[in-house]
Formats: C-alpha cells, sequence, structure tokens
C-alpha cells in the first residue's frame, strides 16, 4: 500500500438503497457514511444499482401506476453530485422481490462489472464498499473485481434474506464470506453476520448531526410524541397510537407526530379513529430528510418500540437535540445505544401498559425529563456523530488495504 493510498484511500461504494430524486430518503444512511468517510480523507465514488422495474404496489395500482413508476426509473439521472459526491445510478433489470430478491445480485452483476471497469478508468479505486450482501455484495462478488471487498450489514441481510429459504441463506452466506472485512451497525448484527459466513467483522455506528445546545431549547407548544420510520407493521405506530389512548385522562393535550409513509397507513388513521385519538395525531407523510429530523426535534419524546431493529438512526437524530427517545428490549441497535450512554429507555416488545408508564413518567416530571433529554444529547455527542461515524469509516479501509 502506497503512502497516497494510507492517507487519502480511494473507495468505489456500491448500494442497492440510496438517496434519488424520485426519492431523496431511500438509503440516506449509506449517503451520509459514504460522506463521512470522505470528509474524514477518503476519495470516494458511488455506485447505486438501480432497479429499473417498477415495485408490485405500483403495479397494482393500474396502468397508469406502472407506466408512471416506469417514467421515474426512466428519467433519473444517471449521473448525479450529491453533496459533492459523483453518484452514478446503474440500471438493471430483475424478477419481482417476493420470489427472486436472492437472485438480484446475478442480474445486477453484469452492469455492475462494465460500470466498476469504466470507474476504475478515471478513479483507480483501491477498495469497493458494497452496502448489504444483498444484492450489492453478491453483484461485487460476481463482478470479480480484483481490489478488497467491505460489505455493510445494516440488519435486512441477517434478519430478513437470510430467512428467505436456502437461497436467502446461500446469497448472504456468499456475499459475506467474500468480503476481507464486514462493518455491522451494531453488535447484535456483527455476531448474526458472523453466523451467516463473515470471516472478519467490525461494528461501525452510523451517526447524526450534533446542533448548536441552544437548538435543543426551542421546544413550544403542548407536549408530543414522533415516530419517524416507514409505516411498517414491525415499527409498532399502533402501540403508540393505544398508548396515547390511555394518557389521553393524565395529559390532555398530548399529540403524536407521524413522519413517513407506507403500507400501514389506511390501517393506523383507522386505528386512530376507533381509539378516539385521531384528532391527536398528524400523519406528515414522507418528509425529506431534513424536514423530518427538523420535526422530531421539535417534539417532546421520540417513540418507536419497533422489533427487528439493527440500529436505529433515527433514534439518535431525536437524542442529538435533547430529546429523549424510547425503543424496544432485546432489539440489536436499541439495546446497544442505550448501553452507551443515558436519555433512550427500553420497554418489553409490545407491552403497552410498560409504554404507557415510561412516557407518562417522563412528561409528568419536567425536571427529569429535561435532565434525560441532556443526557440523550451527551450520548451521542460522545458515541454517535457522523464524524466518528467517518473517521471509523477511514480508519476501516486502511485496515483492509494494510
Amino acid at each position: 500500500m502506497s503512502r497516497a493510498s494510507r492517507e487519502r484511500p480511494r473507495v468505489a461504494v456500491v448500494a442497492e438503497f440510496y438517496p434519488s430524486r424520485r426519492d431523496p430518503v431511500l438509503g440516506v444512511w449509506a449517503h451520509r457514511q459514504a460522506v463521512a468517510a470522505r470528509d474524514a480523507g477518503a476519495d470516494v465514488r458511488v455506485l447505486v444499482l438501480h432497479r429499473l422495474v417498477p415495485p408490485r404496489s405500483a403495479v397494482a395500482a393500474g396502468a397508469a401506476g406502472a407506466v408512471g413508476a416506469l417514467s421515474e426509473r426512466l428519467g433519473e439521472p444517471r449521473r448525479q453530485t450529491r453533496d459533492g459526491l459523483e453518484v452514478s445510478y446503474v440500471s438493471y433489470l430483475s424478477p419481482p422481490r417476493e420470489r427472486s430478491y436472492p437472485t438480484w445480485g446475478a442480474w445486477a452483476a453484469p452492469p455492475l462489472a462494465l460500470a466498476l471497469r469504466r470507474l476504475a478508468r478515471s478513479f483507480p479505486f483501491e477498495i469497493v464498499h458494497a452496502h448489504n450482501a444483498v444484492p450489492a455484495g453478491e453483484a461485487v462478488r460476481r463482478a470479480r473485481t480484483r481490489t478488497p471487498v467491505i460489505v455493510s450489514v445494516h440488519g435486512g441481510d441477517v434478519l430478513y434474506t437470510a430467512g428467505r429459504g436456502q437461497a436467502g441463506a446461500q446469497a448472504v452466506r456468499r456475499g459475506l464470506s467474500a468480503a476481507q472485512l464486514v462493518l455491522a451497525n451494531s453488535e447484535g448484527i456483527a455476531e448474526m453476520a458472523r453466523q451467516h459466513g463473515a470471516r472478519r467483522t467490525r461494528v461501525v455506528h452510523l451517526g447524526a448531526d450534533l446542533p448548536a445546545a441552544a437548538a435543543t431549547t426551542r421546544r413550544t407548544g403542548p407536549p408530543s410524541l414522533v415516530t419517524v420510520a416507514h409505516l411498517v407493521a414491525r415499527k409498532r405506530h399502533a402501540d403508540v397510537l393505544r398508548a396515547l389512548a390511555v394518557l389521553r385522562p393524565r395529559h390532555p393535550t398530548l399529540r403524536y407526530s407521524i413522519v413517513g409513509e407506507g403500507p400501514e397507513r389506511t390501517a393506523l388513521e383507522g386505528l386512530a379513529a376507533r381509539l378516539g385519538v385521531a384528532d391527536r395525531v398528524d400523519f406528515h407523510g414522507q418528509l425529506d430528510p431534513d424536514a423530518a429530523v427538523e420535526q422530531a426535534r421539535r417534539c417532546t419524546l421520540f417513540v418507536m418500540p419497533s422489533t427487528d431493529e439493527a440500529f436505529g438512526v433515527a433514534y439518535i437524530e431525536a437524542m442529538a437535540a435533547g430529546v429523549p427517545a424510547i425503543g424496544c428490549r432485546g432489539e440489536p441497535g436499541p439495546e446497544e445505544i442505550a448501553a452507551a450512554g443515558d436519555g433512550f429507555l427500553l420497554v418489553p416488545p409490545g407491552d403497552i401498559e410498560r409504554l404507557t408508564q415510561r412516557i407518562d413518567e417522563l412528561l409528568s416530571d419536567p425536571r427529569r425529563l429535561r435532565e434525560a433529554g441532556q443526557r440523550a444529547r451527551a450520548t451521542v455527542a460522545v458515541n454517535f456523530t457522523w464524524e466518528r461515524c467517518g473517521e471509523e469509516t477511514l480508519d476501516a479501509y486502511r485496515q483492509v488495504l494494510g
């Protein structure tokens, strides 16, 4: 390894989930880590696996929905610059996700191999950093790049794909075992990655921006709960709605902000109506990343008792501004955040009574609430900043090159 490589490793990032013009939220964590590594001292280029086939939900909406979704994908600019990073979108086709997701790496490999060869002419990268073993890591393996490979595991590989039958387990094992180093977003995920074929692992936590201390004291108006997450069942927005209904007599002005979109929205709106709290719930839909963080930081408590939570950047984004957070006990990410410091509370999964009790305890004691917020901010400042994420990612690159 040359001195220049030690000082500024040249890295090609490959990701399935990455922000785009049609969806600026998708995979924003992968983009932020790439930016953080660049700012820490790496030279980074990004290749996004850009699947052209519309999702089944768009097809189910009828011909107009399918045509519109396809037009969006075809219209996505293939070359973009995001926060100073050069990003290329590598188009590929594959069968529907439900039946064939473990094979997507094979479908994406030929165009990715061509894109990597083209990139190498102008940017002789020394490492490929793939986000997730499937499909990115598997596509990189099949592309037969001669450079070392790092795979980041964010949870989906080991929590979902590996459980999709023998094909899923084998695809994850191939993607992980081909990597010189696997980066995990929590120790629990690192252990699961080792069980599924990772040879060497290292924990690199994702991060949050730390606002000025003065920004943590601007909350006004009635107390409010907030969840920032895709509206899917495992995020357990319904638990928070039920807690809100129980808390109504003791906290008559309490509100609940839900930031995100997804298939559970209609069911959640119906549940809020049946519980008699619809007038206290604000469905904001999907917001761009900065607006979502700002909305969370204006609220009193961040509450997301979700399951299968590999890490949970949304928790620490709220905590960075002095907003205490509540997560679910027994989950890899929440357990690790809670162990790092204070300001993050855990409740048993599906325990509405305990969730309600924890919310009530904080809302009923302004001093305790204030101190919990201060400790939450301190926990993020010490353990979970993007600066620290960038430095540790850069160190991982140098570790592999060394």
